[in-house]
């Protein structure tokens, strides 16, 4: 889904001054010069559908995700790198990932939303069960997102035909009383580093700033370890030279 909308050029130009100006100055005194361009963003958020199973939190390879419990859903941090594991993850197709672009024109400027389908990995439970420590205090049963876990007199009973293996009552559960064993399957590869070696510089700025430290600088090259690699978009966003770039692979589904 797309979401385009415009907005007046000098709306733009009066909020750049809001933010640039001192106390004592008013908009119309700050000159705010903005030269035609293509800016481009991404946003990740958790939405309300939380279901508290903390496999975001789990998987996020950077700690960019805070901890989630019964009283609060998990919530991207400000040091997300935007590799999109979380969403691949997410069994409840709760968190959204979002490119965004903004185009400067003459006269206005055009801003294009659009939600980026993110394919998932492979969740499969492998064993569940409730053990005697359950209190029957109905917890287990708010969260679960196929139901497959009902309150039977005195304790929880799991309906394995219908548990995904998300692991949200382990995690809501105040007594500990749901052992889960599960499957969750690899990464998918939906984008790709491109490098121009040409281009490069050798100022070690990806090196530098890579945040599992896949990239280094060797014999005047940019050379990756793909194991090591997390496809976020640190090194492509930080190059000076624009010698690193990412790249979304063919949707083939």
């Amino acid at each position: 889904m797309d979401i385009i909308f415009k907005k007046k050029l000098e709306d733009l130009r009066r909020d750049v001054a809001l933010k640039s100006m001192d106390l004592e100055e008013r908009p119309e005194d700050v000159d705010v010069e903005l030269a035609s361009c293509r800016v481009l963003d991404k946003f990740i958020d958790i939405t309300p559908k939380c279901v508290r199973c903390n496999l975001c939190f789990e998987e996020c390879p950077v700690d960019a995700i805070s901890e989630s419990s019964a009283s609060k859903p998990a919530r991207i941090l400000d040091n997300c790198v935007k590799c999109e594991i979380c969403a691949q993850t997410c069994p409840v197709r709760c968190i959204n990932v979002v490119e965004s672009t903004a185009t400067i024109g003459d006269e206005d400027v055009t801003y294009n939303l659009e939600y980026v389908r993110i394919p998932h990995r492979l969740l499969r439970m492998k064993n569940i069960e409730v053990t005697d420590r359950c209190t029957a205090c109905g917890t287990c049963t708010r969260f679960c997102p196929t139901g497959a876990i009902q309150l039977d007199k005195e304790i929880a009973v799991v309906d394995e035909s219908i548990c995904i293996g998300c692991g949200a009552c382990v995690n809501v559960c105040p007594s500990d009383a749901v052992e889960l064993e599960r499957e969750l399957g690899p990464v998918i590869e939906t984008r790709r580093l491109l490098v121009d070696q040409d281009a490069c510089v050798e100022c070690l700025v990806c090196e530098e700033n890579c945040p599992t430290g896949a990239i280094r600088i060797e014999d005047g090259e940019v050379v990756v370890d793909k194991d090591k690699c997390i496809l976020c978009e640190v090194c492509s966003t930080r190059c000076p030279v624009a010698a690193l770039k990412l790249e979304r692979l063919a949707d083939e589904s």
